[in-house]
């Protein structure tokens, strides 16, 4: 993987402008991870789900043998502006370096009110 960002500005600190893959050999494309629980709870708090959202698409990287260094697009949806600073404190340390190109969108909802946050993302490995 080769990470591109735009050459007149200073790499972003959470994202990659860019992602060049070459040579992959199998990709994974991950359905929208949210923060329901093993046991089919629902944490409170942005900051409880977030973990829980990036603990179940870690658990699906560990199941095809991959890691989040192998992600190379996520995307991000917050029902909240809001939320944005409880999502970046539970996501601290958990992103590879250097970051996947990444966008982040705030939605009206998701598919249960009880629901603030869904990460979605392809690996490639």
């Amino acid at each position: 993987m080769k990470v591109i960002n735009l050459p007149d500005r200073p790499a972003p600190e959470f994202y990659s402008h860019a992602v060049e893959v070459t040579g992959a050999k199998r990709t994974l494309y991950i359905s929208g991870q949210v923060g329901v629980a093993p046991d089919g709870s629902v944490p409170q708090g942005i900051e409880a789900q977030a973990r829980q959202a990036f603990a179940n698409l870690n658990t699906l990287l560990q199941q095809a043998g991959m890691t989040n260094r192998d992600i190379v697009k996520s995307t991000i949806y917050l029902t909240d502006p809001a939320h944005l600073p409880g999502f970046m404190a539970a996501g601290a340390g958990t992103l590879p370096s250097p970051p996947p190109a990444t966008t982040l969108l705030i939605v009206k909802g998701l598919s249960d009110p009880a629901l603030l946050v869904e990460i979605e993302a392809i690996a490639v490995g």
